[in-house]
């Protein structure tokens, strides 16, 4: 739980070990860090529209919490990741792009297209009335997210580079643990859902998370073969794509 909440969130919770035991119990726990992050920010999202703000502002709030939360580090991965696979250069190249300070056009353009669709899904969902579809759709994309990096830090995976997060949490986690993990977290945002909206709501929640671990996937298999393996921008990457894909699943359908 500690190495968890001390690197997948900016919550103030102090990592004391760096080992691949204790790498293989943050992967297992990440879902749980989501599982907070998204609890926040469904419940920043809730607030607002309690204080008379409107279906906008909520959904920019709760889409600023996780970001927030996590002091922008996944987003920064995705912008970085973006650069480094859209220069089209060879892996080691891309690499070093994707380790510079400065963000590209690549970068931006992906920063803004995800911000973009993530508030815009949650905006549909409070615009709609549906507040408690809004809060599900929130933890269930954070929960995602981190389910994500679990299935990518799997025995199989491997580092881009012999440093970083990447290669502490590479191949921590066997194929049918990182699946385990997986089926964890499509059942837990899904058995809430089913609770606060009935059983439609339920299958709609499990199929979003799905998906989103399904682009997620589509992903780290385009940055192996790309980069040669994962890394720490690569995960951020990775969380962002899945909690973008799990928030427009949410929209989709009948309400």
């Amino acid at each position: 739980m500690r190495f968890a909440f001390g690197t997948l969130t900016a919550l103030p919770v102090r990592v004391h070990r760096w080992d691949r035991r204790a790498a293989r119990g943050g992967m297992l726990a990440a879902p749980v860090a989501g599982l907070v992050v998204g609890g926040l920010a469904a419940g920043l999202g809730g607030l607002l529209l309690l204080a008379g703000a409107g279906a906008a502002v909520a959904a920019v709030g709760t889409v600023a919490a996780p970001a927030a939360l996590t002091r922008g580090l996944h987003l920064d991965g995705l912008a970085d990741t973006a650069d480094g696979l859209g220069s089209g250069r060879p892996a080691a190249e891309a690499l070093r792009v994707m380790r510079r300070s400065d963000i590209g056009p690549f970068g931006v353009i992906t920063l803004l297209l995800v911000l973009l669709g993530q508030v815009a899904a949650v905006y549909e969902l409070y615009d709609d009335d549906a507040p408690a579809r809004a809060a599900t759709a929130a933890v269930a994309a954070a929960v995602a997210a981190r389910a994500a990096l679990a299935l990518a830090a799997r025995a199989g995976v491997p580092p881009a580079r012999a440093e970083g997060l990447g290669a502490a949490v590479a191949g921590v986690l066997s194929g049918r643990t990182a699946a385990a993990v997986a089926a964890a977290a499509t059942a837990v945002p899904a058995a809430a859902a089913g609770l606060l909206s009935g059983p439609y709501a339920a299958l709609h929640t499990a199929l979003a998370v799905a998906a989103a671990l399904a682009a997620a996937e589509l992903l780290r298999h385009h940055c192996v073969r790309r980069l040669g393996g994962v890394t720490g921008d690569v995960f951020g990457a990775l969380a962002e794509t899945a909690a973008t894909a799990a928030l427009l699943a949410a929209v989709l359908g009948p309400a």
